[in-house]
């Protein structure tokens, strides 16, 4: 029997419908900012860059219909070209959904990743990509990092990198266990881990059964967002004060969609407070069900530094920046930051503002005051000491 592109002009229009997904992924993407966006036509819009590649490669093709077009589309799902979902936000080739300026950003991100926060799994990524498109000879314009992310994890990663410089413990970290950690997180998986250190809490060592939500690269180190398997209370904790020891207690997990309502729930948490504490279990419950009272917190900051604080317009989302009475300069003589968080963001909220040393000072709530006082003068007798 006769194949369906036997002819060379059949043959030609296929190869050139690859060419042009190959060379333009995601074309007949639905754009929802055009005005025009109801009479979106997806299949008109590969017909028009069909005949637009075509014309780049010096080849003339008749004029197809789109039952034509349609057929071919069919041909490349059969093959496993393309698959069998709809292409709503427009076609691509298997996974090759990206283009050079999309590859470039994400290859950016890829070595930030690698390089500074030393993710082991993405070094290894990061570096059989690099081999694959050499042969691009796109080197300079692919790799050269536009992009960086210069926050430094602070603890080896890397069990191979440990092994050589012979900073390996008695027993492996976390990190030993990444991919099966993050396969537990997409199944939804319960899991049990093994907490080896505690800088905090001593007493809390031990074994942990979790749902693991998300790994969290935060400042300086790692982070494990987790959800507790029986009390569904919410922590972030450093990845690396967990030893290797990793066991699934429910194979099938409890599936994406619960993974997805937990998630959601604890970045809601995070985003209303300061850095990563999701408080106790039963004042995170009242937070969640927005029962908890806020702490209204009002810092002062003097001209050194008020430009700054002023520049942080999205520093926190309920925050407000007050100006003080206006100099002969035509500048404030001072700023207050006023913002409600949750009393579990306390601690983290005042080591950010102890990072400005004189140039801060709380005005409420007046415990705050006393104790950022209380600190100051310890400082000074410290070095009193010494002196």
């Amino acid at each position: 029997m006769k194949h369906s592109y036997a002819s060379l002009p059949a043959f030609e229009r296929l190869l050139l419908l690859i060419a042009t997904f190959a060379r333009n992924p995601g074309v007949g993407c639905h754009d929802p900012m055009q005005s025009d966006s109801d009479n979106h036509d997806t299949l008109n819009i590969v017909h028009m860059y069909l005949y637009k590649v075509a014309s780049e490669l010096n080849i003339e093709l008749p004029l197809y219909s789109r039952h034509t077009i349609q057929n071919d589309l069919k041909t490349l799902r059969r093959y496993g070209l393309l698959d069998k979902k709809a292409y709503r936000w427009g076609y691509y080739l298997g996974t090759g959904a990206m283009n050079g300026e999309e590859l470039q950003v994400a290859l950016n991100a890829l070595q930030s990743q690698a390089r500074y926060q030393e993710d082991p799994q993405i070094v290894q990524i990061y570096q059989r990509l690099t081999r694959r498109l050499q042969g691009l000879n796109l080197k300079h314009e692919m790799f050269y990092p536009v992009r960086t992310q210069l926050n430094r994890v602070i603890v080896y990663t890397d069990p191979v990198e440990m092994m050589a410089k012979g900073k390996y413990q008695s027993q492996g970290t976390l990190f030993e266990q990444l991919n099966a950690l993050e396969a537990a997180i997409i199944k939804g998986q319960a899991v049990e881990l093994y907490r080896c250190r505690n800088p905090y809490n001593s007493k809390k060592i031990g074994y942990e059964q979790v749902y693991p939500l998300q790994l969290i690269y935060a400042d300086i180190a790692w982070y494990l967002l987790k959800e507790d398997y029986k009390n569904g209370h919410l922590v972030v904790s450093r990845l690396d004060r967990y030893s290797d020891h990793f066991k699934v207690l429910d194979e099938r997990g409890r599936g994406a969609d619960a993974q997805w309502r937990r998630l959601h729930i604890a970045h809601r948490l995070l985003n209303a407070g300061w850095g990563l504490s999701l408080g106790s279990r039963e004042d995170q419950q009242k937070e969640i069900r927005e029962e908890l009272e806020l702490v209204k917190v009002k810092v002062r900051f003097f001209p050194e530094v008020m430009e700054f604080i002023q520049e942080g317009e999205k520093r926190h989302p309920k925050q407000e920046i007050e100006l003080g009475p206006m100099g002969k300069d035509g500048k404030p003589a001072y700023v207050d930051y006023v913002v409600k968080l949750p009393k579990r963001s306390l601690d983290e909220f005042c080591r950010w503002v102890y990072r400005f040393m004189n140039n801060a000072q709380f005005i409420y709530p007046q415990y705050l005051a006393e104790q950022h006082q209380k600190f100051a003068f310890a400082l000074i007798a410290r070095y009193q000491e010494v002196i």
